[in-house]
């Protein structure tokens, strides 16, 4: 990778770009809806349809993830009659991602599902 110096201005600016389209990536994550669609489509091309009796989640709720999904460039759509087909971009970097995940997730352990702000009992307190 090359790396060019920059002034102070412009060198935060695009510091910001990377941290904002981060943000973007990890934000496509975020939802576990998303992850369990990403991880079925890992095992091959689907229809909204087959997503949906897969995963037992509403088609509104398929359809609006696949869309998020698509806008980060993660997933393509193309059709097929009247039916439109899904599948993975980038494959192999996000099989990637998912490897250094689990490791991540191996270290830090309950640390994550526990965290006072975006952890599973907040989420829990809040359907109570």
């Amino acid at each position: 990778m090359t790396m060019t110096k920059q002034s102070g201005a412009a060198s935060r600016a695009g510091a910001t770009d990377g941290l904002t389209a981060a943000a973007c990536l990890f934000h496509g994550f975020s939802d576990p809806s998303r992850i369990a669609i990403l991880r079925h489509l890992a095992l091959g091309e689907h229809r909204v349809v087959d997503l949906t009796a897969h995963l037992g989640l509403a088609q509104s709720t398929v359809s609006k993830h696949l869309a998020c999904l698509r806008d980060c460039g993660l997933v393509t759509a193309r059709p097929v009659g009247r039916a439109t087909v899904y599948s993975l971009n980038h494959e192999e970097a996000l099989m990637d991602l998912w490897k250094a995940a689990e490791r991540l997730l191996d270290a830090t352990g309950d640390a994550v599902t526990l965290c006072p702000n975006h952890g599973v009992q907040l989420h829990a307190d809040a359907g109570s």
